[in-house]
């Protein structure tokens, strides 16, 4: 069994977290961020059993400012 580290985006709606994991584009939301990692966390094995990853190159992520009215 292979050992990956993915990330997690997470923000509130209304009043649920929903936390989405961009490498493998799986979603899932929880009352808590830890509720709604643990949720991601499933989702994406239960994804990733399914249908495995590419070998791949990592993706870069960034943050960047912009100006707007």
């Amino acid at each position: 069994m292979a050992n990956k580290t993915f990330t997690a985006i997470i923000h509130k709606e209304e009043d649920m977290y929903v936390a989405q994991c961009p490498e493998v584009g799986t979603v899932d939301q929880g009352e808590t961020t830890e509720e709604a990692i643990a949720n991601l966390k499933e989702a994406t094995q239960l994804y990733l059993e399914a249908s495995p990853l590419p070998n791949a190159s990592p993706r870069l992520i960034i943050t960047f400012d912009i100006t707007y009215t």
